[in-house]
């Protein structure tokens, strides 16, 4: 199987209609089926278009033969901001079906979404009350925005994520990720969770055991070196890779989101647009599991 564009396109459209099953519509189905939709926002993302209206326009002239049907961009907005709930299924299916999914190593970290720019932009958006003000600290800069929170194996394929306020605190978030998805760590006999200074707490921890994770963190300044600690430098730099393809290959932080749906689905489809990658390069021996050059082309 090569690798391309137009090749993961097929092999993902009939893995969605295989295990999906049939659309969530009543009546008469829409021209553009939900795999088809899944398919064309996996397109967008991976070559880089944050312009619908450009998206669309360049598609209806390259990839007719992919998708001989294609909305105007409103209803296009419209259905990717519905199918949130599919994405998400989508993602997890994408996990499932890789070797990763059996992966007992995992990694957590969380990464700044902005979401405006300007101090009119924060007044009158209709993100106000879900978003919040934060502060990066590898770019030394506060931003109004979310943060994303990823959980992934150390070949970066997502296991679970979300989206959060930066004012919440990460243990918080993280506790809430593991008990809407308690199931997941329930299908693994032993997780080692590897993350930052941040997560430490002894109640946190304890927490943890309950779902069978042990946590591998680095150590404050008020503790002995924990157990595992000479090892994090080099897994420190996978999850700082994921966060590098998520925002300089698939343009996390240029979302162009402006409600609670659009930030939610955009920040998923590039979620969903590296699944898919990984997925497929898995599927195909591809050396790098995480190369996104041979689909950002076409």
């Amino acid at each position: 199987m090569t690798q391309d564009l137009n090749t993961l396109l097929t092999a993902l459209y009939v893995k969605i209609d295989d295990e999906l099953g049939g659309p969530r519509w009543m009546g008469r189905p829409p021209v553009l089926t939900d795999s088809e939709l899944v398919c064309v926002a996996v397109a967008q993302a991976m070559l880089g278009f944050t312009s619908e209206a450009h998206w669309l326009r360049y598609a209806r002239k390259h990839l007719r033969g992919l998708f001989p049907y294609l909305p105007q961009q409103s209803g296009y907005n419209k259905r990717l901001r519905a199918a949130l709930g599919l994405v998400k299924r989508v993602i997890r299916m994408l996990a499932k079906s890789s070797d990763f999914w059996l992966d007992d190593c995992w990694i957590v970290d969380s990464t700044p979404v902005p979401c405006g720019m300007s101090r009119p932009t924060v007044k009158r958006s209709d993100l106000a009350g879900w978003v919040g003000y934060g502060y990066c600290a590898s770019h030394s800069r506060f931003y109004w925005g979310l943060k994303l929170y990823l959980v992934c194996t150390p070949a970066g394929m997502p296991i679970l994520w979300a989206l959060a306020d930066p004012k919440i605190g990460e243990r918080e978030v993280l506790g809430a990720m593991l008990e809407v998805d308690a199931g997941v760590a329930a299908e693994h006999d032993g997780i080692l969770l590897i993350c930052d200074k941040g997560f430490a707490g002894r109640d946190f921890e304890t927490l943890l055991g309950e779902y069978g994770i042990t946590m591998l963190r680095p150590s404050r300044k008020d503790e002995k070196a924990r157990y595992g600690e000479p090892m994090l430098k080099k897994v420190r730099q996978l999850i700082e890779s994921v966060n590098d393809t998520l925002k300089g290959q698939l343009d996390l932080e240029d979302h162009g989101g402006r409600s609670f749906e659009g930030v939610a689905v955009r920040v998923a489809q590039r979620i969903l647009a590296m699944s898919a990658a990984i997925w497929h390069n898995n599927a195909t021996n591809a050396p790098i599991t995480r190369s996104l050059i041979a689909y950002d082309s076409q």
